[in-house]
């Protein structure tokens, strides 16, 4: 069999950052990654897709909207936990006049008893994160969607938005079948085993009547790196020589 790996923990240190960014002694490092842990799952659960929202559907106060949140990152401090979230509809977080920032404050403090600072990014290219794609997949499966339809409207959508490359894999019981198989879809280049290459992963779960689909999503956006062609620079300019130079063998 195949062994995978999964593509951000593989470049890693090597080309992406951590998404916890603290030191702790043998002591305490259990309890802060459970508090870490414990951040992410309320965070994804109050701002997250339509099956997490359900728990917070009893009060309409606390009714929250789908804010497209690919990741969470965590630096702690000796005085504050700085909470970085990440998210492609900013406005619904910060609320008006900053009101629901306030209120997410008052209850990641309540929840892990430590002073919190919420710092917002907005991401930038959103049609081709690959944790929000596999999100809107699910929610569409969620929704009793076609999930060939889905998988190819996703594809086209990104592919669309500039990415160099997508793979879409979905598995359980796809169309309400009895035995649960997978299926998928890719367009462009996917090259996993490159450190340079810039690919993105996403995995989201869709919790149909039928059971839960798995879905995983990686999408190239390019490279680490810039590339120095000549020849691809040249051919812009309509300069690339028709006969080009190549070294005499010996």
């Amino acid at each position: 069999m195949g062994q995978k790996v999964n593509p951000t923990g593989f470049r890693v240190g090597v080309m992406e950052d951590w998404r916890s960014r603290w030191y702790a002694t043998k002591q305490e490092f259990k309890d802060l990654l459970g508090e870490d842990f414990k951040i992410r799952k309320f965070i994804k659960q109050y701002y997250g897709n339509i099956h997490h929202r359900e728990k917070f559907r009893g009060n309409k106060e606390d009714a929250p909207v789908n804010a497209g949140i690919p990741k969470v990152e965590i630096e702690r401090t000796r005085d504050a936990v700085k909470v970085i979230v990440f998210t492609a509809r900013p406005g619904i977080i910060i609320g008006r006049k900053g009101t629901e920032v306030e209120r997410l404050q008052e209850r990641l403090q309540a929840l892990t008893g430590r002073r919190i600072e919420i710092k917002i990014e907005e991401v930038a290219r959103p049609e081709v994160n690959a944790q929000l794609i596999s999100e809107d997949i699910a929610e569409q499966l969620q929704k009793r969607g076609s999930f060939r339809r889905t998988m190819k409207r996703a594809i086209e959508n990104t592919m669309g938005n500039g990415a160099k490359g997508i793979k879409v894999l979905l598995a359980g019981r796809l169309g309400g079948a009895e035995m649960s198989r997978s299926e998928q879809a890719s367009q462009g280049s996917i090259p996993l085993s490159t450190l340079r290459a810039r690919i993105d992963y996403g995995f989201a779960e869709a919790k149909t009547a039928q059971g839960h689909i798995g879905i995983k999503v990686w999408v190239n956006t390019g490279d680490y790196l810039e590339k120095d062609d000549s020849y691809a620079n040249d051919a812009k300019a309509g300069q690339v020589p028709k006969n080009p130079k190549r070294p005499n063998k010996r």
